[in-house]
């Protein structure tokens, strides 16, 4: 069994990686998640999901601590060449939602591994589309009082109320939740690891 710690603190991507029975550690990164500089999302996903991992990698190595590997990943919405993030008040979730609203967008998602032993790196991404329909008179404001959006990339989330919104999904459904398992299981068997034996 490989010792695993998860760069961040995001509620679902832990919920994910207990489903597939992966004992881990939390350790957040807490790194500068500006967007500005990039213009394409899946460059930018990739970015942040290493310099979460290497952050924390190069903390563990300086402690000295034993050999592990480091996930970082970061997720993001995008739709007409822009990245949508998480938003800052409920007035910007408004913006997103409208923008989302009766059309396709891509969520993406980088995943990066760091084994701090030789502090090798793996960064892949995941694309997913995603469809929301016309949505009716009022919908916005009463998900956006729910407060569900305010710490969910795009302003929504497929898990909880906002599942009322996503009409369909062409692509991994963990990956719109903020980790793609799949993805995840081949990055980890092309370091040594395979599936299922860490259980």
């Amino acid at each position: 069994m490989f010792k695993l710690i998860l760069a961040s603190a995001s509620p679902r991507r832990i919920e994910l990686l207990k489903q597939i029975g992966l004992k881990f550690e939390i350790m957040p990164a807490n790194i500068d998640e500006y967007s500005g500089d990039f213009q394409d999302a899946g460059k930018y996903a990739m970015e942040m999901s290493s310099r979460k991992a290497l952050a924390v990698a190069e903390k563990i190595k300086a402690s000295k601590a034993d050999d592990v590997l480091v996930l970082g990943a970061d997720t993001v919405v995008t739709i007409d060449g822009l990245i949508l993030g998480k938003p800052q008040d409920s007035s910007d979730a408004v913006r997103m939602l409208k923008l989302l609203e009766n059309r396709w967008h891509q969520v993406i998602t980088g995943v990066t591994l760091v084994n701090t032993a030789n502090m090798q790196t793996i960064t892949e991404k995941e694309v997913t589309s995603v469809k929301m329909p016309a949505f009716a008179q009022g919908f916005i404001e009463r998900y956006i009082s729910t407060e569900e959006p305010y710490d969910k990339a795009g302003s929504y989330a497929v898990q909880g109320f906002g599942s009322l919104m996503v009409e369909r999904i062409d692509g991994c459904y963990f990956n719109v939740m903020g980790l793609p398992l799949h993805r995840l299981s081949n990055m980890l068997r092309s370091l040594g690891y395979e599936p299922l034996t860490w259980i």
